[in-house]
């Protein structure tokens, strides 16, 4: 041992550590140490999920109940936003522009309800899921839970918010000579196949909005598009038709998800009431393969960037 004496001072060298040269994987290992905030495997991660889905269900309820709390009518907007959304479009595509074709107000107010309806759930899912993580980093931040937690009741919150609109719609098919059929039941199918699919779409935008934060100006512009190009004020194939678009234009824009959620829900509840033909084929495989598309692969996209939400 070597010792070393300056101005009455003894400096005893220390003894070499048992930890020198230890790589930190290796000084982990040794004492039983962990990465903070590591991403679990896939099914641990599905499990920790079903372990929150208590918080997820009332999350989602919070959320919905505060989403108006501000407003002297309350609760009432979240049917009247859909409905004057339909009000405007009847004015402009319906009677000026002459979207209804030859669909008469009895058939074409239900239709058109509907489809605005169907497409405000996927819309509204998609740009709460944007927002997701980057609107609530103080929670990311401050607590430990699987991050997908929060789009996940995002999307189960526009889910509740349609349910309640249903009332609504269903009001209005009564109002125009459209009754209950064995067709009705087939709302329900629907809706799940829906709900896995903007699930999905939310968990895909929660990350790229976590990101890149201004993708949230930018997917209203995205979702208005989308709008358009799904027939939700219009029958899309015979607007397609009478401008003598190619037949492979029509069949891919019948075929995209918004055309063919809408077109399902519009064929259970008014049947023949418009003209059902126009249906992409196979549409019930179609909705289950966007459904199962776009719900795997936004879980699976979501959970890989798991260990970075709100760090940085």
């Amino acid at each position: 041992m070597s010792e070393t004496t300056h101005d009455s001072a003894v400096a005893m060298s220390a003894p070499p550590s048992p930890d020198d040269g230890l790589t930190p994987a290796q000084l982990a290992q040794k004492y039983g140490l962990s990465q903070s905030g590591a991403r679990p495997g896939l099914f641990e991660y599905v499990r920790q999920l079903w372990d929150r889905r208590h918080f997820i269900a009332a999350f989602s309820s919070a959320k919905l109940t505060a989403q108006y709390s501000q407003a002297k009518l309350g609760q009432v907007w979240q049917v009247a936003t859909p409905l004057l959304n339909a009000l405007v479009y009847y004015f402009i595509f319906g009677l000026l522009m002459g979207g209804r074709g030859k669909m008469t107000n009895d058939v074409y107010i239900p239709f058109l309800v509907t489809g605005v309806f169907v497409f405000t759930f996927t819309q509204s899912s998609a740009m709460a899921g944007v927002r997701a993580i980057s609107g609530n980093l103080g929670l990311v931040r401050a607590l430990h839970f699987p991050r997908a937690s929060l789009p996940i009741s995002f999307a189960l919150q526009q889910l509740q918010q349609l349910l309640f609109s249903m009332i609504v719609l269903v009001i209005v098919l009564l109002g125009f000579g459209h009754y209950p059929s064995l067709s009705w039941l087939l709302v329900f199918p629907t809706l799940v196949l829906q709900y896995v699919f903007n699930t999905g779409l939310a968990l895909i935008m929660a990350r790229a909005g976590a990101k890149t934060p201004d993708l949230a100006q930018l997917l209203p512009f995205i979702m208005r598009t989308w709008m358009y190009a799904s027939g939700v004020m219009y029958n899309l194939t015979e607007q397609l038709r009478n401008k003598h678009a190619a037949e492979w234009l029509i069949n891919l824009l019948a075929s995209n998800p918004a055309s063919v959620y809408i077109d399902l829900m519009r064929y259970s509840l008014l049947g023949h009431g418009f003209n059902h033909r126009d249906l992409p084929p196979h549409v019930w495989a179609l909705a289950l393969g966007w459904a199962l598309l776009v719900g795997a692969a936004g879980f699976v996209y979501f959970w890989k960037a798991e260990e970075r939400y709100g760090r940085g």
